[in-house]
């Protein structure tokens, strides 16, 4: 069988021989501010900053000022009882030092959480693979509202960034097999720390061919590995090693001189198959 391709950010998905655009939908977790009493703010506050998955994986510095100055602003304007909590929250927010990394974390539908670390600025290193691009999150919603398209099956992802997509699959699709890549070796070092830092073992680069890891007979992980994977010049022998049956991407086409190495790298794709 030949692979299906699938990508996000041009909104279409290819499957062998037919071809449907998708309207998928995804977010970081994100709060709207009701009428807030002084009882439920700090329901609000356990909920968002206080929350366990906040404090282990905290967001930015400027973020969470700027949520905590927003709410006292709500607070304030309902005026209601002072809250401690809240003023000393922004207290401990506005001492803490400014940082070049920090938290992303998303909720998955099944309760399962996925929390990237990532650079604060949208370009760093040269790149702008160091953060989530909205594409991913669209990509990533589709492949939860469809798992059976991975469920058992090999998954190559190309240009895997932070690796938001990619962990989400493996979360909640049961791949046989996850190929995270990546070109950039800075991309590549922050994208096996998020796999690492999501529960997954990294398999050693390698030339034999992919077999899935079981660590429980219940909820089998799937066998997960980071290559750096240059388009233009990995060969196709090189690729062979890998036999995905699937191959998605998103938001690599920022540049248009990049779609004929894209296509370059799809056209090898389909010659290991045709082998």
């Amino acid at each position: 069988d030949s692979p299906c391709w699938l990508s996000s950010g041009t909104a279409a998905i290819v499957d062998s021989e037919r071809s449907v655009v998708q309207r998928p939908r995804c977010h970081l977790l994100t709060y709207s501010f009701p009428f807030l009493s002084s009882i439920n703010i700090e329901s609000f506050l356990c909920q968002t900053v206080l929350h366990p998955l906040y404090v282990k994986h905290p967001p930015s510095v400027k973020y969470t000022r700027c949520f905590l100055s927003e709410l006292i602003k709500k607070h304030e304007a309902a005026h209601t009882e002072p809250l401690d909590e809240l003023y000393e929250a922004l207290a401990e927010i506005l001492s803490a030092e400014e940082s070049t990394q920090c938290h992303r974390s998303y909720l998955l539908p099944s309760g399962n959480s996925v929390s990237l670390s990532e650079s604060t600025a949208i370009i760093s290193q040269g790149t702008t693979g160091l953060v989530t691009w909205e594409a991913a999150l669209y990509l990533a919603e589709w492949a939860i509202e469809n798992p059976a398209t991975f469920t058992n099956r090999t998954v190559l992802e190309l240009g895997s960034g932070a690796g938001f997509t990619g962990l989400a699959i493996c979360k909640m699709c049961s791949p046989k097999a996850y190929l995270f890549s990546d070109c950039h070796s800075q991309v590549l070092q922050q994208l096996k720390g998020n796999i690492l830092l999501n529960g997954f073992l990294l398999e050693p680069d390698s030339t034999a061919p992919l077999q899935p890891s079981v660590s429980t007979l219940v909820s089998p992980k799937p066998t997960v590995m980071a290559v750096q994977l240059d388009w233009d010049l990995v060969t196709t022998e090189q690729l062979s090693v890998f036999q995905p049956d699937v191959v998605i991407a998103a938001d690599v086409l920022y540049d248009p001189e990049i779609i004929l190495s894209l296509t370059g790298v799809l056209q090898k794709l389909s010659a290991c198959q045709a082998d």
